[in-house]
């Protein structure tokens, strides 16, 4: 669902309360996402511009983010410019998806110069843009547009700045009723001897930051008034919600659609859809709740997609390697038949002659001693037969005590691979680097980067700390590097360890003394950061630390334990989401 002119309306003037705050730091997670922390009315509040190309957004945050060692170029930029830098201003253009940030900021040499953040919200066009007011210069774009790009505007340092296309639309919250009925009649008149279009194609056509949602809301509330919705009941409805946001009166929803569960969000309540209603106090708490970690799994599943696929395969071709060891133990209980019938020939030496393809032979293992018929190799002597029927007994004997350790080996090697496609599947972007390492560790797949990566490699992982109500630390690895420090390193001999009981996931490790409560809560996190996250009474075996144990030589992660006892509880994710949590 994108965001309309009518949702940044509401953004802006929730952000005005920002305005005078002072920026003192600027990060840049990710390709497409910066992130300001503003320091205003004594508290820090972080604010997030998204540029990304499916969940373009403006909204302030409380998620916790990893920010890559090197800062990139654009972010690098913003921070010679805007850092310490004083908000100024926050304005909406017209009703455009485009957002200006006035920061006033003190230079190197204490002179007092003026930048503008302009974040444009255009679906894949969309961009974040530092800009000269002075020269209207930009000074750069988190997304270049060169002019092979695009001929109308070019995003890149040093060039004049462009404004988006505009649609010749009217401003919705400045028409009149005499404008309205003119502006849609004008609306249908444009489409010459073409069918009559809907009413809300019409709204859409007409007037700039309606989306088709909210044109539908206005249409089905019309509805309400007069069936037949003409152009007097559509002009209530229309005026309705424009007034309501003009007078900055917001009501942010996400309606969860009855029949097909599609979540969709609004300003304003959205009556004509059949669903469930939930109300937020700020727009960005309603941002916050649509989008979640939407942007971050979206770009996740970009980057991983080829670590997926090559694990999957692994996974397949070890399950086929376990199907034929199965069939090569099955074989191997055949065993004895061969020792028995090279013992019946030994006994029957003296009737057979080379030559013969078979000999009949009293089987006196038998209770009823009836006869058997033995085939021979007519190239082989009598004797040779028999020490031929030894040898098939001797090499399939011998073949079990390997085969079955080869299958102990691929039911790790399945068991170490599931866990790996568990933790992509939970992993955010700095996880996927460590899973990746991992794999070249391991010897699975090839640096292509040996020369480019860096010879120190950080010592100490970050791990997500999760604070119980109770206020009590509960660490959670993501990856095996995570898991392994984790267990191995940072936990004290005491502290109560969590997994999920034969399930891959999560080492979860409470640090010090608390109460059921707490318990329950880092359960509940092992069964959420595990392979059964959407199921219910998930076992999660807990002990503490001096009773988990690493065998050597084992895969990464892999641990055995004892002295447990087992939780069964069914992972929530609201109620994970209320809990707060740091990276350290």
């Amino acid at each position: 669902m994108a965001l309309d002119g009518l949702v940044l309306h509401a953004i802006v003037h929730e952000l005005q309360m920002y305005v005078g705050g002072r920026i003192n730091k600027i990060h840049q997670p990710s390709e497409n996402d910066i992130v300001l922390q503003i320091r205003t009315q004594r508290q820090n509040v972080k604010l997030l511009l998204s540029a990304n190309p499916t969940y373009p957004r403006v909204q302030t945050t409380e998620q916790v983010s990893i920010n890559p060692m090197d800062a990139p170029m654009f972010c690098m930029l913003l921070r010679k410019y805007c850092e310490s830098g004083v908000i100024e201003a926050v304005e909406q253009i017209g009703m455009e998806r485009v957002i200006r940030f006035q920061i006033r900021h003190r230079d190197e040499l204490g002179d007092v110069s003026l930048k503008y953040i302009i974040v444009e919200i255009m679906g894949r066009h969309s961009n974040i843009i530092l800009l000269d007011p002075e020269t209207d210069t930009i000074l750069d774009g988190i997304h270049h547009v060169t002019p092979a790009i695009s001929s109308y505007r070019v995003v890149m340092p040093g060039s004049k700045y462009v404004a988006p296309p505009e649609q010749d639309k009217q401003n919705p919250l400045e028409v009149d009723a005499e404008a309205f009925v003119q502006t849609l009649a004008n609306t249908q008149s444009h489409e010459g001897d073409a069918a009559p279009i809907q009413p809300e194609q019409q709204l859409v056509a007409a007037f700039s930051g309606l989306s088709p949602l909210i044109a539908k809301e206005i249409v089905y509330r019309s509805k309400q008034r007069n069936e037949a919705a003409d152009t007097s009941s559509l002009w209530q409805s229309f005026s309705e919600i424009m007034m309501a946001t003009r007078e900055n009166r917001y009501e942010p929803v996400i309606v969860e659609q009855e029949s097909t569960g599609k979540l969709s969000f609004a300003m304003t309540p959205l009556t004509h859809i059949a669903g469930t209603t939930k109300s937020y106090p700020t727009p960005s708490a309603c941002l916050e709740q649509f989008y979640g970690d939407k942007a971050e799994r979206d770009t996740v599943k970009q980057r991983v997609s080829d670590l997926l696929k090559f694990l999957q395969n692994e996974v397949n071709k070890n399950v086929k390697k376990l199907e034929k060891l199965q069939d090569t133990i099955e074989d191997s209980k055949d065993a004895d038949k061969f020792r028995i019938l090279g013992e019946l020939l030994t006994a029957s030496l003296h009737t057979i002659k080379k030559g013969d393809k078979s000999v009949q032979a009293i089987n006196y293992y038998e209770e009823d001693q009836a006869m058997i018929t033995i085939p021979l190799d007519p190239l082989l002597g009598p004797a040779e037969n028999a020490q031929r029927y030894f040898k098939k007994y001797t090499k399939l004997k011998n073949s079990t005590a390997i085969v079955e350790e080869q299958i102990t080996q691929t039911h790790q090697e399945i068991t170490y691979l599931t866990t790996l496609l568990q933790q992509l599947s939970v992993a955010s972007l700095p996880d996927i680097e460590e899973i990746r390492d991992e794999l070249m560790e391991q010897g699975y797949v090839r640096d292509r980067n040996k020369k480019q990566r860096k010879k120190k490699k950080k010592d100490k992982p970050a791990l997500a700390c999760y604070e119980s109500s109770e206020g009590v630390p509960i660490y959670v690895g993501k990856n095996n590097t995570q898991n392994e420090y984790l267990t191995n390193r940072l936990a004290s001999s005491m502290d109560t360890w969590l997994h999920t009981k034969d399930i891959p996931g999560s080492h979860v490790v409470i640090r010090g003394e608390f109460s059921d409560t707490t318990l329950l809560e880092a359960a509940q996190l092992a069964a959420y950061f595990s392979q059964a996250k959407n199921s219910s009474q998930v076992p999660v075996d807990y002990t503490t630390i001096k009773h988990v144990h690493k065998p050597n030589g084992s895969k990464p992660g892999f641990v055995i334990y004892v002295n447990q006892k087992t939780l069964y509880v069914t992972p929530e994710e609201e109620e994970i989401k209320q809990l707060k949590v740091t990276i350290k």
